[in-house]
C-alpha cells in the first residue's frame, strides 16, 4: 500500500484582504505556498515553515481550510492541509522553489491559480477572513 504524502501550506491574507499566490518555476504553476511535511512534523508546523521558507513571511495560523487530495507527479497519493494565515513578521521575498509571488484580489487569484483544487480552497474562505 502506498503511503499518502503529507503536505501543508497557507492561504495568506494581508490587511487589505489580498491573498498571496506563488509561482513555482519547476512546475510553471501558480498556487498557494505549501510543501511536504517532515517525518515527525505536525501539519500546522509544516504549514508555517513552508510559508516562511517560500515567501519570507512569518505568519500566524487562523482557521483550517479544506484539504486537497490528488496524485502527485510521482504517482503517489498526496493530501495538503491549508490554514488561513496572517503575516506577523518578515518581508515578502520569494525563494526556495518560488520565482514569483503576488498579492492579488480573490478574483485575480481565481484567474491566476493553475489548479481548480486551489480555487476551491480559496472559495471556502467566504466568511472566514
Amino acid at each position: 500500500m502506498t503511503r499518502v504524502v503529507r503536505a501543508a501550506g497557507g492561504v495568506v491574507l494581508n490587511d487589505a484582504l489580498d491573498v498571496l499566490v506563488v509561482h513555482r518555476e519547476q512546475y510553471d504553476d501558480w498556487s498557494f505556498p505549501k510543501g511536504k511535511a517532515e517525518r515527525d512534523e505536525r501539519d500546522e508546523d509544516c504549514a508555517l515553515r513552508e510559508v516562511e521558507e517560500e515567501t519570507g513571511l512569518r505568519c500566524a495560523l487562523g482557521d483550517e481550510l479544506p484539504a486537497t487530495e490528488y496524485v502527485d507527479a510521482k504517482g503517489r497519493p498526496k493530501r495538503v492541509r491549508y490554514w488561513l494565515m496572517r503575516p506577523i513578521g518578515g518581508e515578502l521575498a520569494y525563494r526556495h522553489e518560488v520565482d514569483d509571488a503576488r498579492w492579488v484580489s480573490n478574483d485575480e487569484a481565481r484567474e491566476l491559480l493553475t489548479y481548480q483544487r486551489d480555487v476551491a480552497v480559496l472559495d471556502s474562505m467566504t466568511g472566514l477572513s
